[in-house]
């Protein structure tokens, strides 16, 4: 689909085929038609429309991208109602034409740029989609309204909420063939300036074919690579972008996604719903705590009760030993067997409801997940209380509110349930013991990401396991202020292959 290059190759395409892409245009409009001709040959869509003023003249935009009207309206109309005349300046009678953005292009890198992005003659009209709520990030209370695919319109929604020239944006392009517009988004005085040039430096070394969503660039600027939790993380809603940037945080923008990222994040990030800041302080607190306390559940229960039935009974009160051999009795697989299957089963019907159509999708997952389950317990494959098991484990994650760190959770789970099969409960510590010096090596641009827990930083507790009430937030994140203290340079990755 597409190639990751650590260097560019010489020719790519015929822009980068001329001696010098910065090449001044002519003086001669039938060499500059011939070049822009050749470069767009086989390109339909490019419309070379001739005609007469000052001279031969010649319009080039791409159908679809620019907006004919204007053009028929606001540039051919003025332009043709002027008398033939060689003597006439056309810069100057250019100059004179009704438009706010009207600009001079003297090379041919900046015509093709121009074109591309449907700005023959600041005329672009790009299709996008109506601004609504985001469905991965509803909430109960708050704005309904989410980001959108079209660049311009992302970055109007953050002035909207952030009315402070401080809010400072730089502009970068990625994609040899995509030309893909990126915007790293801080607040001057609140982000910390060695974190903006991280940022900027590790966009500048990508080199890739095309970035068609903002996940191309969070798997290239991430610090670890290999490790199944999200390092950066990913936002449909302005009100949340715009929260962060105001913590000292840097936001990503990319054309053509309504995903932007966020970065730096810690483990406590994922844990918080933008519903916790629109209700009061109490309920926000206890809904978090239960975010966490479920999310234990949804990695280690199907492993305890793994290692519980098969090497410490001796643990379980007798009555429940005894019901529990009697219910698997009839049974023919091991303990770990029968919730390596169950969970399988279990994932692959979640997968399944998100990939069907809305209306059908929680029909199937319900619906299958009851019949599969029931006629498992009644063919004797399964016992019921591992049918409890499972049910309990599948509701516990849908408490946490990103799906990103949701599938790192549901992936750990599998090699935690390996452990507790083979060791009991020592393997299951292991495993737990691993999962927390992992998460203590783990770094988000530099930041540490246990914090505020490790380095332990009393004041940011106060938004991390609870959200404290809003008198008590008075002070921002320590972290984003100190990145240097902390910074680790990023994981040497490997190579990448063309692809």
């Amino acid at each position: 689909m597409f190639r990751i290059l650590k260097k560019r190759p010489q020719k790519q395409h015929p822009i980068e085929e001329m001696s010098n892409r910065n090449l001044p245009l002519s003086t001669e409009l039938d060499k500059n038609l011939q070049i822009l001709k050749s470069i767009y040959k086989g390109c339909i869509d490019v419309i070379y429309h001739p005609f007469l003023i000052a001279g031969k003249t010649n319009l080039v935009y791409i159908d679809g991208l620019s907006d004919t009207e204007q053009i028929d309206s606001s540039v051919l109309a003025p332009l043709m109602s002027k008398t033939i005349d060689k003597s006439i300046n056309l810069q100057e009678t250019c100059e004179n034409i009704q438009l706010s953005n009207i600009r001079v292009v003297k090379t041919y890198d900046d015509c093709i740029k121009n074109i591309s992005n449907g700005n023959p003659l600041g005329l672009a009209k790009w299709d996008k989609r109506s601004i609504k709520e985001p469905d991965s990030e509803s909430v109960i209370r708050g704005p309904r309204e989410g980001f959108v695919e079209t660049l311009g319109v992302n970055i109007s929604m953050l002035r909207r909420k952030i009315r402070s020239p401080n809010l400072k944006m730089i502009k970068m392009n990625i994609g040899s063939y995509s030309d893909t517009s990126i915007i790293i988004a801080y607040i001057e005085g609140i982000a910390n300036q060695s974190l903006i040039d991280e940022v900027q430096n590790r966009l500048q070394k990508v080199e890739i074919d095309s970035v068609l969503e903002s996940g191309y660039i969070e798997e290239l600027i991430e610090d670890n690579v290999f490790s199944p939790f999200p390092q950066l993380l990913d936002t449909e809603r302005p009100d949340v972008a715009s929260a962060n940037l105001l913590e000292g945080r840097v936001v990503i923008l990319v054309d053509g996604t309504p995903f932007v990222l966020i970065a730096p994040v810690s483990f406590f990030s994922f844990f918080q719903a933008p519903d916790d800041y629109y209700q009061r302080y109490l309920i926000s607190s206890v809904i978090r705590i239960m975010r966490l306390f479920f999310m234990l559940i949804s990695v280690f229960l199907p492993s305890l009760y793994v290692a519980v039935s098969s090497f410490h009974q001796e643990m379980v009160p007798t009555t429940l030993i005894l019901s529990m051999a009697s219910l698997r009795e009839s049974v023919p697989f091991t303990a770990l067997i029968e919730a390596v299957i169950m969970e399988i089963v279990f994932e692959a019907l979640r997968e399944a409801g998100l990939r069907l159509p809305k209306q059908v999708g929680a029909a199937v997952s319900i619906v299958g997940a009851l019949v599969i389950g029931q006629a498992a317990v009644q063919a004797g494959l399964v016992s019921p209380l591992m049918v409890i098991v499972v049910a309990i484990t599948g509701i516990a994650s849908f408490m946490i509110p990103r799906y990103s760190e949701g599938v790192a959770l549901r992936l750990i789970r599998f090699p935690i349930m390996m452990l507790a099969g083979t060791m009991g409960l020592y393997g299951l510590a292991l495993g737990f013991i691993a999962i927390v010096i992992h998460l203590c090596k783990l770094r988000s641009f530099g930041v540490p990401y246990l914090s505020p827990i490790a380095p332990t930083i009393g004041r940011d507790m106060k938004d991390a396991f609870i959200r404290s009430p809003w008198w008590m937030l008075n002070t921002r994140q320590h972290l984003t202020g100190r990145i240097n203290k902390y910074r680790q340079a990023p994981n040497q990755q490997p190579k990448p292959k063309n692809r």
